[in-house]
Formats: C-alpha cells, sequence, structure tokens
C-alpha cells in the first residue's frame, strides 16, 4: 500500500473535494495547503499533479490549479465504459493467462479477503486495483491495459468512495470469488456476465451513495 505524503494528500484532496468542500473551480493553493498538510510543497503539487491526471482539477500557468468535479452523469458514463475495458480484459486473459498469473490473482484475492474480514477498506481498495491491474495485464494487449489503467485511476475515488456503503465490501468479495473461479475454469460467459455486474454496480451504489451524502447536507 502506498503511504507516500503524495499519496496521502491526493487521497485527502480527493475526498475533501467529492465531500464538496472543494466546490467546482475552487482554486487550491500550494502554499495554503502545505501548511494545511504540515508539508513541503512538493509533495502537494506532486498530489495536484495526480488530480489534473486523474481529471478532478485543471492546471492553468499562472494561475494555478482549480477543481474540475466530473457530474454524476459523466461519472456514471464513465463506469459503463470501465465495464466493457474491464469485460474485454478478463475475455482476453482467459484465453492467454499463465498458471503462474492465476496464482497471483489468487493470492490478492486472499489479501482482498483478509482485508474484507478486518474492515480496512483502504487496504481492500489498494490490493483490489492490484487484481484488477494484473487481469489488465493478463489479457496480453497492451493498448486495453494502458487505457483500462487511466480509466480506473480516473475513477478512483469514487471507487473508493463506494466501499463505504453498507454491505457492499461484502459483495465485492463475493463477484471476486465468482470472476477468479471463472477464470481457473475458463468459463468466459460467467466472467463477463459477473464482471460487468461488478463495474457497473459500482456505479449505481455511488448514485445511491452521492443521494445519501446531498440528503444528509440537507439536514
Amino acid at each position: 500500500m502506498n503511504n507516500s505524503p503524495t499519496q496521502k494528500i491526493r487521497d485527502s484532496l480527493e475526498e475533501r473535494i467529492i465531500d464538496s468542500e472543494f466546490s467546482d473551480g475552487a482554486r487550491l493553493d500550494e502554499n495554503l495547503l502545505s501548511t494545511n498538510y504540515g508539508v513541503s510543497r512538493t509533495p502537494v503539487r506532486e498530489a495536484l499533479q495526480r488530480l489534473v491526471e486523474s481529471g478532478l482539477a485543471e492546471h492553468f500557468p499562472r494561475r494555478g490549479t482549480f477543481v474540475r468535479t466530473p457530474s454524476l452523469t459523466r461519472i456514471v458514463e464513465m463506469f459503463e465504459v470501465m465495464a466493457e475495458l474491464e469485460c474485454m480484459a478478463v475475455k482476453l486473459a482467459i484465453r492467454r493467462a499463465t498458471k503462474k498469473k492465476i496464482n497471483t490473482l489468487q493470492k490478492d484475492n486472499e489479501r482482498c479477503r483478509k482485508a474484507a474480514k478486518e474492515n480496512d477498506k483502504e487496504l481492500y481498495y489498494e490490493i483490489n486495483a492490484r487484481l484488477h491491474h494484473n487481469i489488465y495485464e493478463m489479457s496480453g494487449n497492451s493498448f486495453l491495459a494502458t487505457e483500462a489503467k487511466k480509466l480506473h485511476d480516473r475513477l478512483r475515488p469514487f471507487r473508493r468512495l463506494q466501499l463505504q456503503i453498507r454491505g457492499r465490501l461484502e459483495e465485492s468479495m463475493a463477484e471476486h470469488d465468482i470472476i477468479l473461479s471463472a477464470i481457473c475454469n475458463e468459463d468466459v460467459k460467467l466472467a463477463i456476465e459477473v464482471m460487468q455486474k461488478h463495474i457497473r454496480i459500482v456505479g449505481m451504489r455511488f448514485n445511491d451513495l452521492v443521494s445519501g451524502l446531498d440528503q444528509i447536507k440537507k439536514i
């Protein structure tokens, strides 16, 4: 798990943006953030760059970095595309996976299970992300792997947030088990069916979560 100052600041800023502490269009001041987090400007600058790369912020020369929050519709659309990329990756992975790579997936899945039992959502997310990235690599299609990783990174804060929904951790783990079993048994149809549900449910659940947050803010 990445515990670097840059990663911690990025995680924090993502949460603050999603929680509307920083509204769309708000300027993210390096000096103020450096003071706020008690660090030099370097990790803050690196974290802001990562936010820009993920689409949650936009940088303008001589003006600074500003929050750019995608609409809920846009987020759901990205999840729909993510589901298709993941399905393509798992389909190719079943055809091209080696026993060694499958063993790696199984080990990561067991680490996910341990994190889920301990209710460690952050660790679960990090191992889960690695598991999905391994499936992209197993596809044997470098272009697909690169594009899937890019979109996965853009959806990162929203995928992390949806694990806060009651019961989602257990659902995600159960879906992992079915997907890995399908990969081992070369059951392409089942793997695609469950993978599509696995990713699209995240988008739908995120919609529920946003609605819940909106209701809380109104109270």
